[in-house]
């Protein structure tokens, strides 16, 4: 095969990183079928509306796989593959009703959204998920199917499957009466995950590929090919006749339309789903292409795809794992707020692209996971720095070596990152508290660790930007920290010699402790101290009681609440004059 640059694999082992032991199947399939040919792995994507973070697993599942073929030294091919000649399903929530006339319109057909700079539907959709993933360091080569159809790309393989119906409709009926039940009627999919409300339902689902009309619904026999009507521009439309020899075809639309146009010339039409996906596997040559959940039942595309790119156009079926499903925590917010489930491009704007990576690059394809929306993004962030920290140590297990090393470069090259990556729950309640205001946040960063101050915000982006758009687009206003302008007088009079001498002992030790690390000793060896023992000593049941007391009493006098940011950061945010003003007894 064509050798390219080499750069060194990420992981000896393929029992534990599912990306090498894909990448090894591949290269080997690829071997066999097309030696010396470019790798060949694809994905599929319909913009019918906001390509969602399930999607993404369709993007990200080959890219990984193609990326370590590449790192390898091998010549690899990422197709996308915009289904934009997909049919317009269905108007999404938030759009005009009277959209719902151009049901049935191919999706470039289709005007963008009201508002939309972009000539079509299709292009204002896709447009945010070629920029998020540009950001991923995603290479790939993108194909639209309107442009492939409408130019006549694929006009020999629309012949030739016309000219086979009868050998398709026999594969489809095999797998007709399998979904069927006794009475007939089509049997319910097999739920293969269970997505807790109708907001991740939606995330849930694919393009809706999976459940389109195979061909068979005509009266008048069998026919693979669907045109779209050259008056309507909808596919309400029957084909009524065919003829091989001069392939001349005949259809009628329910806009009362019917004409008869000879199929070597005509260029408005595509291939059902079910023969157009295996077409395109044989026309591609794809070695390598996943799938989701929808695709998975007997009569599935992917299923009778296999049979049919065999037995119809002499190719054979792709490597295809399933992909799991994709959730969402703080799903409820954003789909209320937003009217659907969030995007890469949502993502991108709370995370660095490398952590986004790393969700997918951490998982098999065949389990799920969430991406955090809500408070537990501290937590996803936590982690990642504890493995960066482990990278650095070499401690770090295999697997989670290869998942980092996939997060943060490509074949191609480091994706950016930020310079001093400081704790994202830090920066959160840095810029919560400042309400991003860049001189008091620059104040408070600097004074985290007086050793080594941060001498410029540059430093810490874009994770801040990260963080600060987290706190002003996904906590809710109930939920943010609002600190006091003036004491709790009321609060501080009635307080007991205990807890105003565990006042005197902070503020005593505010000057000799003013940073992160030390305000941290402060405040939990406060009631420590209090108690007898040393700072450093060991907590009792009894001490946490104790420390819990006084964090709560501390929040009620900075922020008028019982919880609030890590205490150390608070203090360093509020600073040390206005925390004497607040906490004076």
């Amino acid at each position: 095969m064509t050798a390219r640059k080499e750069v060194p694999t990420v992981a000896q082992s393929t029992e534990t990183d599912w990306v090498s032991r894909f990448a090894d199947e591949v290269i080997a399939e690829a071997e066999r079928r097309a030696p010396g040919k470019p790798i060949v792995c694809a994905s599929g994507l319909s913009p019918s509306g906001p390509i969602h973070l399930g999607n993404l697993r369709e993007v990200m599942t080959p890219h990984l796989v193609a990326d370590e073929i590449r790192r390898r030294g091998y010549e690899c091919v990422h197709i996308v593959s915009w289904d934009d000649y997909d049919r317009y399903r269905k108007v999404p929530a938030g759009i005009d009703p009277s959209w719902a006339e151009h049901i049935g319109k191919p999706l470039t057909s289709v005007p963008a959204p009201p508002g939309s700079s972009y000539p079509n539907w299709a292009e204002h959709f896709k447009a945010p998920m070629i920029k998020a993933l540009e950001e991923m360091g995603i290479e790939f080569h993108g194909i639209s199917q309107t442009e492939k159809y409408t130019s006549g790309a694929y006009r020999e393989q629309i012949l030739h499957a016309m000219r086979h119906r009868e050998q398709i409709d026999a594969v489809l009926d095999r797998y007709r009466t399998k979904d069927k039940d006794k009475a007939g009627a089509k049997k319910p999919a097999k739920q293969q995950q269970k997505p807790v409300d109708e907001a991740e339902l939606e995330a849930a689902e694919g393009s809706g590929a999976a459940s389109e009309d195979d061909g068979s619904a005509g009266g008048a026999g069998y026919y693979p090919y669907k045109p779209y009507c050259s008056v309507c521009e909808r596919d309400l439309t029957t084909v009524t006749s065919y003829d091989d020899e001069t392939t001349e075809m005949s259809y009628t639309c329910a806009c009362g339309h019917g004409e008869t146009v000879l199929l070597r010339e005509h260029d408005r039409g595509k291939l059902v789903w079910k023969v157009d996906w295996p077409m395109r596997w044989a026309y591609e040559g794809v070695v390598f292409e996943p799938s989701g959940v929808d695709h998975s039942s007997p009569g599935s595309s992917y299923v009778v795809g296999g049979q049919i790119v065999r037995e119809v156009f002499g190719g054979e079926q792709p490597i295809g794992p399933m992909y799991a499903f994709v959730g969402i925590s703080g799903m409820a917010k954003m789909s209320s707020s937003k009217g659907g489930v969030p995007t890469p491009a949502d993502a991108l704007e709370i995370m660095e692209a490398p952590l986004l990576r790393w969700l997918y690059a951490r998982r098999r394809p065949n389990q799920s996971f969430k991406i955090a929306f809500d408070q537990e993004i501290q937590r996803t962030y936590d982690e990642w720095d504890a493995l960066e920290r482990k990278i650095t140590e070499g401690t770090a297990q295999p697997a989670d070596a290869a998942a980092y090393s996939r997060a943060t470069r490509t074949a191609a090259g480091e994706l950016p990152r930020t310079p001093r990556p400081l704790p994202y729950r830090m920066l959160a309640s840095v810029v919560d508290i400042t309400t991003g205001h860049d001189e008091q946040t620059l104040r408070i960063l600097s004074e985290l660790d007086p050793d080594n101050p941060v001498k410029s915000l540059d430093e810490t982006r874009p994770r801040l930007d990260r963080a600060e758009r987290w706190i002003n687009t996904q906590v809710p206003a109930d939920q943010r920290t609002r600190v006091r302008d003036e004491p709790d007088t009321e609060l501080l009079a009635s307080l007991g010699e205990t807890e105003r001498e565990s006042l005197r002992l902070l503020l005593d030790g505010l000057d000799t402790h003013w940073s992160l690390d030390g305000l941290t000793t402060l405040v939990y060896g406060v009631p420590k101290l209090q108690a007898g023992f040393a700072a450093d000593a060991k907590p009792t049941p009894e001490l946490k009681v104790a420390q819990r007391a006084f964090f709560a009493l501390l929040y009620q006098l900075l922020v008028g609440r019982d919880t609030g940011p890590r205490l150390p950061t608070l203090l360093l945010a509020v600073g040390a004059d206005r925390v004497r003003k607040l906490l004076a007894a």
